[in-house]
């Protein structure tokens, strides 16, 4: 027996945000994080709508890019407080994925972090409130999965929380919000969204309900992410759709060892200064997967029907998977971002010299393929990899050399 969890209600299109009018409860918490919201006027608008419901409002903001534990610790503190029936997260990722784990230790105060991490271990939630997910950029899709990412920067490794249970209620998927995002935001969002549904498509818990999104999605994104990033209005519209059906994709169907990747690289350089933004690591690492995975004959298969869909040509699926590749590529270079760790400078952007040192990245490499292996996203990847496998395979993603093991 299979799963597929969406949220109760989607409200997608221009002025969905004024759903929040229908909402009945007593108080209403709103989670945020920098200023954007802010000073586009969506805040006051949530704040507005809540109240006109007939809720008291309060603001919990400040929420930073990548949440920590403290912060979270933070959240549920405040929650605690005020005794919210709804938690409206509103923004990017990091302030839904943070909202998503304070509402756990709101619910149950004895709830440890390790406890949160358990992969689908956690308690019945909407004991004392239920929430609601407004996203502002077009790739995590977290409005919509069963997903939260917290980082643990004492460690260095930010840990997947993973469970039905904080799917949200409520998301509300306005494009509005999604024209503040700058063209960097775009394109590594973009690119998230994209590794998304790729890796949703030839998961090994891929089914019938999950297919047709994750395929929609990476037709929607080949059509519309540059000319997003390139401040096409419209296909910013689009993209803001099409992350959302790659959400609900692989919130079912899970991910792989992209994700796995990301996850384990992401902080772990942090103490050189070199965060690497999640959806750029995304994008680094997805066409070398690509070539990974694509010794397994099912991944192979399912990777050549993605090729067909985005009409890349090729007469066999050893083909088709190099004109992937290549696609991917490019689609890399049109959106300003580096193929490799050892390009990956400032910004995210391309470098000649990028913040990681080789002697540096290969004394960490051992610790990082472990942590990558036990990734909740490793076991429904569709080839399970070796730690000395992980080992080359993260070796290729920072010199950017071929996989051919």
């Amino acid at each position: 027996m299979s799963r597929f969890t969406l949220p109760r209600d989607i409200y997608h299109g221009k002025g969905a945000l004024e759903a929040l009018k229908t909402f009945e409860g007593k108080r209403a918490i709103v989670c945020t994080g920098g200023g954007s919201m802010k000073r586009g006027g969506f805040l006051q608008k949530v704040e507005d709508y809540l109240k006109e419901a007939g809720m008291e409002v309060e603001l919990f903001e400040g929420i930073e890019p990548d949440p920590s534990v403290e912060t979270v610790m933070k959240g549920a503190e405040a929650m605690s407080k005020f005794q919210p029936d709804w938690i409206v997260a509103i923004g990017g990722g990091s302030p839904i994925d943070a909202a998503k784990a304070m509402w756990i230790k709101y619910e149950y105060p004895e709830t440890t972090f390790e406890d949160m991490c358990k992969v689908f271990g956690l308690p019945k939630l909407r004991t004392k409130a239920k929430f609601c997910a407004i996203s502002s950029t077009s790739g995590t899709a977290t409005e919509v999965t069963a997903f939260s990412i917290i980082t643990d920067y004492s460690k260095g490794i930010k840990y997947p929380i993973a469970d039905f249970e904080i799917t949200p209620d409520v998301a509300i998927v306005d494009p509005e919000l999604a024209h503040t995002m700058p063209k960097k935001l775009v394109a590594h969002t973009g690119m998230d969204a994209m590794t998304h549904a790729v890796e949703a498509y030839v998961s090994t818990a891929n089914c019938d309900y999950t297919d047709p999104l994750a395929i929609h999605a990476i037709e929607m994104i080949q059509e519309h992410l540059v000319k997003s990033y390139n401040e096409d209005m419209d296909s910013r519209d689009a993209m803001h759709n099409a992350q959302c059906l790659a959400g609900m994709a692989f919130s079912n169907a899970l991910l792989g060892i992209v994700h796995s990747m990301a996850h384990k690289t992401g902080a772990v350089f942090a103490d050189l200064g070199a965060h690497i933004i999640h959806g750029a690591a995304n994008a680094m690492y997805l066409p070398k997967v690509v070539a990974f995975n694509a010794k397994d004959p099912v991944a192979k298969q399912r990777y050549g029907v993605i090729a067909d869909y985005m009409h890349l040509g090729g007469s066999n699926d050893d083909e088709k998977i190099e004109l992937l590749i290549k696609y991917l590529r490019k689609m890399n270079d049109d959106l300003n971002i580096p193929h490799s760790i050892n390009h990956y400078g400032p910004d995210g952007l391309p470098a000649d010299q990028g913040f990681v040192p080789e002697d540096i990245f290969l004394e960490r490499l051992h610790d990082i393929a472990a942590n990558a292996l036990l990734d909740a996203c490793t076991g429904s990847n569709p080839r399970q990899p070796s730690q000395e496998e992980m080992e080359k395979l993260l070796k290729c993603c920072y010199y950017d050399t071929d996989v051919d093991f």
